[in-house]
C-alpha cells in the first residue's frame, strides 16, 4: 500500500506543482509573466556572479585528484572505516561530496559499475551520496558571492554535518542489508 502511494504521489506531484503555482498566482492577481522575467533577471546576475568562484573550486578540485591526495587520504583513513565495517572504495566518494556533487556522482559511479547497484558498496555509496552536502562548494560559490569572508563556524558545522550523514548511511546500510 505504502508503495502504491508513493509511486502516485510521486508520478503526479511534479505536474501538480506545474499547474498549481501559477494557477494560485493569476487567482491572486499576480503578474505572471512579469514576475517570470525579473526572476530570471536576477538569476542570470547571480549566475555571473559565483562564476568566478566556481571556476576557482573547480580547478581546486580537479588538483586535489590530480595530485593524488586522494589517495594518499584514502590510505590513512582506511583502518578507521575498516573498523566501522565501511568499505574504502566508498571514502573517496564521501570525501569528494564534501568539495563536489558532480565529482562525487562520477566517484559513485564508478563505484556502481565497479561493484553494481545492489552490492554493499552500491548501496552505501548511493545512500551516503544522498545524505551529504557540498559543504566547500557551498561555502565557495554561495558564501563567497555574497562576501562572507567569515567561514569557520559553517565548515566545522558542515564537515560535523557531513560526518554523521557519512557514518549515518554506513550504519543503515550496514543494519539494512548487513
Amino acid at each position: 500500500m505504502f508503495v502504491q502511494l508513493m509511486e502516485f504521489v510521486s508520478k503526479y506531484a511534479l505536474p501538480f506543482v506545474i499547474f498549481t503555482i501559477p494557477v494560485y498566482a493569476i487567482f491572486k492577481k499576480v503578474k505572471v509573466y512579469q514576475v517570470f522575467v525579473e526572476g530570471a533577471r536576477e538569476g542570470l546576475t547571480v549566475a555571473v556572479t559565483i562564476v568566478p568562484f566556481l571556476v576557482c573550486m573547480l580547478c581546486a578540485i580537479g588538483m586535489f585528484r590530480a595530485s593524488g591526495a586522494m589517495s594518499w587520504l584514502v590510505a590513512i583513513l582506511s583502518p578507521f572505516t575498516n573498523l566501522i565495517d565501511m568499505p574504502a572504495e566508498i571514502l573517496p566518494m564521501g570525501i569528494m561530496r564534501s568539495f563536489s556533487g558532480g565529482g562525487a556522482e562520477g566517484i559513485l559511479t564508478d563505484l556502481l559499475t565497479a561493484h553494481g547497484a545492489d552490492s554493499q558498496i552500491g548501496r552505501m555509496a548511493s545512500v551516503a551520496m544522498g545524505s551529504t552536502e557540498t559543504t566547500f562548494y557551498v561555502l565557495a560559490v554561495y558564501f563567497g558571492s555574497i562576501g562572507v569572508t567569515k567561514v569557520r563556524h559553517a565548515v566545522v558545522a558542515g564537515l560535523l554535518g557531513d560526518l554523521a550523514s557519512l557514518l549515518a548511511a554506513c550504519f543503515l546500510t550496514n543494519t539494512l542489508w548487513g
